[in-house]
């Protein structure tokens, strides 16, 4: 690794060797054979370091040249470059090895240069007027360093882990910093921290043509953005909203799924209003509402969970729009959402994806209020068929299903009366099934499903006027089971 732009060694004279050098020029010196195939230089460099001081290594050494000393010790550890369209990381080999090796040695030199930049700070002849444009040009790339070992990755290790972490925590502390979020976003809404220059490293790293040949930045971005969250991040939507894009539009599960959860923070953490600003939630929308299709349940929970956060922003501007030009309410995202939800429910046979459809209708069917009477016909159809499924020890998909039941009836109570047979068959069905199945069920699963069929009884028998109980008389007396009698008895005596 060549380090141009540094002082190259004197000529010696003819008659009588020349003094020794200051350490600062030693230090500049010891860059040169800085090579992956020398890293016997790091440790005379840290020795060299710890030698010159602060007052000598600060004073003669300028900030490009301490920035440079840092950007190459980076790239002295960066994990090798990988082909653009390779399916996925190789495994824990010898390259990846000898990675985390250099990245542990690279990290304590970086130790040595953060220690001596604290130093620096108290004394009188340097202080802040000379460490603080030190601290401002090396702060990026040392985080960027450290993050990027500091995540569990095949070109880390346990050594380098450790060492990346308190380099991270010595730069916050050399920031006067408590936190890291605090060393991104800054210590006041109006003081702009190092989020800025953190993603100037990013950005050319996290385009179209080279983010997938560092297979590192994008786990650096993804741990990075959680640390900066509003009112911070809205400044920096430009920055943050592309790649994050880009990695959910990727062929692989984990960087679809790593996307999305980007996307998802921006959408908790920016307002409204920036977002609708030039498209961008309807972009975000479609993004989301893509993935859908796939069929993998951790993906689809967390695009769900994303919409569930995105919709009300989308819908508000909606209403906004209708009112401003005296339209009737039209259906709204949320109701494309919980149609195609529902036509994947109904012909799903995967036990995960289905019970990931069941634990996240509930939500959507609040978020529709009274609105989901127009779904009525397809979500009866869900509910019965979920009902009559085990999925099971811990029945997460029917537990699911009767929350929806109970919130479906709760909004849309007036037209329920007419669908009282079917459910009412179908949950005296779902009580007798838990009753006799002898799985493993756990106990306090059973209970909760049969309480939960219960609750769905008496507010069905609320909103049809009391016709659940005529409908129960007969059932109640050839009943012969205690826990299903008992339930039908709290029906009855419910008021």
């Amino acid at each position: 690794m060549e380090l141009p732009g540094f002082v190259q060694p004197p000529q010696l004279p003819r008659e009588r060797p020349p003094p020794a050098p200051p350490p600062a020029e030693r230090v500049q010196r010891q860059l040169g054979p800085l090579t992956p195939e020398g890293p016997g230089a790091l440790g005379e460099l840290g020795a060299l370091l710890e030698a010159a001081g602060g007052r000598r290594l600060f004073g003669d050494v300028s900030p490009a040249a301490l920035g440079e000393l840092v950007a190459s010790l980076s790239r002295f550890a960066a994990p090798p470059e990988q082909q653009q369209e390779a399916a996925e990381l190789p495994g824990k080999d010898g390259a990846y090895e000898a990675v985390a090796e250099r990245a542990a040695e690279a990290g304590a030199v970086l130790l040595r240069l953060l220690a001596e930049l604290e130093a620096a700070r108290t004394e009188e002849t340097l202080g802040d007027p000379v460490v603080g444009p030190i601290l401002r040009r090396v702060a990026a790339p040392i985080y960027v360093f450290a993050v990027t070992h500091v995540v569990d990755g095949p070109w880390t290790s346990t050594r380098s882990r450790s060492v990346a972490g308190d380099l991270l925590e010595s730069l916050v502390r050399a920031a006067d910093c408590v936190s890291v979020a605090e060393f991104l976003r800054g210590k006041k809404e109006d003081e702009e921290g190092r989020f800025a220059a953190v993603m100037g490293l990013l950005k050319q790293e996290l385009t179209k043509d080279t983010w997938k040949r560092n297979p590192a930045m994008k786990h650096v971005f993804a741990w990075t953005l959680p640390h900066v969250t509003r009112p911070w991040l809205s400044r920096y939507l430009e920055s943050v909203l592309p790649p994050s894009l880009l990695i959910s539009d990727d062929y692989r599960e984990e960087n679809k799924i790593l996307g999305v959860r980007c996307l998802h923070h921006i959408i908790l953490n920016v307002p409204g209003a920036d977002l609708c600003q030039f498209n961008r939630a309807q972009v975000v929308y479609h993004a989301l509402y893509n993935h859908l299709y796939s069929r993998e349940a951790p993906l689809i929970q967390a695009v769900l969970l994303c919409l569930l956060d995105l919709l009300p922003v989308l819908e508000k501007a909606q209403r906004r729009q209708e009112q401003q030009q005296q339209q009737p309410r039209a259906p709204t995202r949320c109701d494309e959402v919980l149609q195609l939800l529902l036509t994947h429910m109904e012909a799903e046979h995967r036990l995960a994806l289905r019970r990931v459809y069941a634990g996240t209708l509930p939500a959507f069917v609040r978020r529709l209020g009274v609105l989901v009477a127009r779904h009525l016909k397809r979500l009866e159809r869900v509910i019965v068929g979920y009902l009559e499924v085990c999925d099971g020890p811990e029945e997460e998909a029917r537990l699911g299903i009767l929350e929806t039941l109970r919130c479906t009836i709760e909004h849309a109570w007036p037209r329920m009366p007419c669908r009282l047979p079917v459910l009412l068959k179908a949950l005296l069905r779902m009580m007798w099934d838990v009753h006799a199945d002898r799985g493993p069920t756990p106990e306090p699963v059973r209970a909760a499903l049969l309480r939960g069929a219960t609750e769905c009884l008496i507010l069905l028998d609320r909103c049809s006027e009391g016709r659940v109980k005529i409908l129960l008389e007969g059932v109640d007396g050839s009943c012969e089971e205690s826990c299903v009698r008992d339930c039908l008895r709290k029906v009855r005596e419910n008021t």
